[in-house]
């Protein structure tokens, strides 16, 4: 309502310097002295123009004031203030004339309003009776103005504090005002580097306006926030300084919407708000037009361009939002609510029974930029939710399939996301239940194992690894995960390791046991897995890991390595296969093809990286190129 008075008197004042002119001469001077002493007495707001006075009187009378500002008396470090480089009022001369003047055009050029940012509420009594803005006799007739045109403007936030300012730079608008009270509002600005366009359109009613609702439409269109344009209706009422919404609904990013919200501009910003969504969606979908051909996580390093979380230091926030379902790209969950607070620059976020791929979530997500860097805590609890599309929706992670469980009690700090991945503590646990490892076959990863180094995980999409159990613990400390308890559990494979995984590198170092199990029955069956005969070696990135036995010398010279692994008596199947002693059967047939590849001078000796030398038949083919007899045995064994 201040705005609103502050306006008002403004126009009233221009009004009576053009009307005193034409009658008396009076110097535009004397006139524009007592019309801000009008000004400061009905507003409390004091007004100066620095610049010269201009009055036009052709085409139409016309008054242009430069340097205008708008300040309160006080002139307080935390007080608005408002300046304007160019201010100019067109009256045509029959509303002169008919004793109903009228602005029919005010023209606002550079004005900038500078807008004090709290960290704390202040207690702000209100005013005891009835004040001018209550009166229902007032506000009855049009508004004295026609259209009001703003060019290059712009919204400064500041904090007197700590130096700091935030702005709304480019801010264009155009209001019109018609004869009905109608007001229609278009216009433009950019806040930070993202254009935004606006259009309101509101109906105050006669009366004063905290007494009746306003109807109220919005229309806002942010290309680098939102996918689609934002549509609101509402019935909005000025209480005092409090905006009341009610009966709001709209649609965002093509979900609609209903529900209320109320804005407390006494002090620091109170919002509240309490939304219903049919379906509510964040960020583009992989395949939707304007988007690029998804790359694989794992092979991009995590983003180190900062963002600014400070604006949660300056507004207060009670938010509740419901919906049927909840989009995060390509993520689902359905449904979902979650209610969130910001008090003091904390951030608290409640997630309970978020459907989530057949399962649920619940947790808490905090952020607290009360002291600087940015902190933030999260405890989730993951349950019977489906791996893959979970995964692959979040983290473009298609590997793993199954019925997933999983916790976690995690903290970082950063204001970017390779900061937040480096500084990661906590505990986390995870552990998935009859499924697969998609486009893997471990057991042929094991066999290659016996004749060279493995670079990147040997994915084959039309292999899997079926698998009973997967599981892991991990510690976490400054972005590194350490397990000790790795376990893969399946029909053919069983594997146990440790090793880390550090989430800001997206490296990993694991020393794992892989064992091959002899029968197709199981982690049940009776017969014993049998072993490598020695760990094995996963490191490097997590998408291209390099993988090779655990020996000395295993990538300085290969061929000594392997012979060596010979030497041991165990090899891929043991010493000896099933229903044989010694070396015979499966485990002579090993040493014989080893030792053929191995031991014979440079025939067949593996070029380094594993791969035979160029013209040379490679480990496990017979020189006519024919199946060998390893080849026959793997076919008995896999079924394949």
């Amino acid at each position: 309502m201040r705005a609103l008075k502050i306006a008002g008197a403004v126009v009233s004042g221009l009004i009576a310097i053009v009307i005193v002119l034409l009658v008396t001469g009076i110097p535009s001077g004397f006139i524009t002295s007592l019309v801000q002493d009008r000004i400061e007495r009905e507003t409390g707001y004091r007004i100066a123009i620095a610049g010269k006075t201009a009055i036009d009187v052709w085409p139409s009378f016309g008054l242009t004031l430069h340097n205008v500002t708008l300040e309160s008396p006080k002139d307080g470090a935390t007080d608005p203030h408002l300046s304007v480089g160019e201010v100019r009022a067109d009256l045509p001369l029959s509303s002169l004339l008919s004793g109903s003047p009228k602005v029919s055009e005010l023209t606002i050029d550079h004005p900038t309003l500078r807008l004090p940012m709290l960290r704390e509420r202040t207690r702000v009594n209100a005013p005891s009776g009835t004040t001018h803005a209550d009166d229902a006799t007032t506000n009855t007739a049009a508004f004295p103005i026609g259209s009001v045109t703003i060019s290059n403007g712009a919204i400064v936030f500041f904090d007197p504090d700590n130096r700091l300012e935030d702005r709304i730079n480019d801010l264009d608008a155009t209001v019109t005002i018609g004869a009905d009270r109608k007001i229609d509002i278009a216009g433009s600005a950019r806040p930070g580097n993202q254009p935004l366009k606006f259009t309101i359109k509101a109906a105050p009613p006669t009366g004063a306006p905290g007494r009746q609702n306003i109807p109220t439409e919005l229309t806002l269109d942010a290309p680098g926030v939102l996918t689609h344009q934002l549509t609101a209706k509402a019935d909005v009422r000025i209480n005092g300084q409090v905006l009341l919404i009610n009966g709001l609904s709209g649609s965002l990013n093509d979900g609609k919407f209903n529900g209320w919200a109320s804005v407390d501009l006494a002090s620091k910003p109170l919002v509240k708000v309490d939304l219903d969504f049919q379906q509510l969606g964040f960020g583009p979908a992989s395949g939707s037009p304007g988007t690029s051909p998804a790359t694989r996580s794992g092979t991009q390093p995590w983003s180190d361009v900062p963002f600014d979380l400070n604006g949660l230091n300056y507004v207060d926030a009670q938010v509740t939002i419901s919906a049927a379902e909840l989009r995060f790209g390509d993520a689902r969950f359905a449904p979902a609510s979650a209610s969130a607070t910001i008090a003091n620059g904390v951030l608290q976020t409640t997630f309970s029974r978020l459907g989530t791929y057949d399962g649920e979530a619940n947790g808490t997500l905090s952020v607290d930029v009360s002291k600087g860097s940015p902190s933030y805590a999260l405890k989730a609890d993951v349950t019977g939710v489906r791996a893959l599309p979970l995964l692959s929706s979040l983290a473009d992670f298609d590997t793993v399939d199954g019925k997933m469980q999983a916790k976690a009690d995690v903290q970082a700090t950063g204001n970017s996301l390779r900061a937040i991945m480096s500084s990661v503590a906590g505990t986390a646990s995870v552990d998935v239940r009859d499924g697969a490892l998609r486009n893997l076959n471990l057991a042929k990863m094991i066999r290659a194992l016996t004749s060279g180094t493995l670079s990147g995980w040997q994915e084959r999409p039309d292999q899997t690894t079926d698998l009973s159990q997967l599981s892991a613990t991990a510690t976490i400390a400054q972005g590194k995960a350490t397990t000790s308890d790795l376990f893969l559990a399946g029909p053919l494979v069983r594997m146990t390791g440790a090793g880390t995984v550090d989430l800001g590198s997206k490296m990993l170092a694991f020393r794992v046991e892989p064992k091959l199990v002899m029968t197709t029955e199981g982690q049940g069956g009776s017969a014993d897995p049998i072993g490598l005969g020695i760990p094995v070696i996963v490191q490097g990135t997590w998408s291209e890991p390099r993988i090779y036995p655990d020996m000395a010398g295993i990538l300085d010279n290969p061929g000594a390595a392997y012979a060596k692994l010979r030497e041991l008596g165990q090899g891929l199947f043991g010493q000896s296969g099933p229903g044989s002693s010694g070396k015979s059967g499966l485990g002579e047939t090993l040493d014989n093809l080893i030792q053929q590849g191995l031991g014979g001078g440079n025939a067949g000796k593996p070029a380094p990286g594993g791969s035979p030398a160029p013209g040379q038949p490679s480990q496990g083919q017979s020189p006519q190129g024919g199946a060998s007899p390893l080849d026959d045995i793997m076919k008995r064994l896999f079924g394949r």
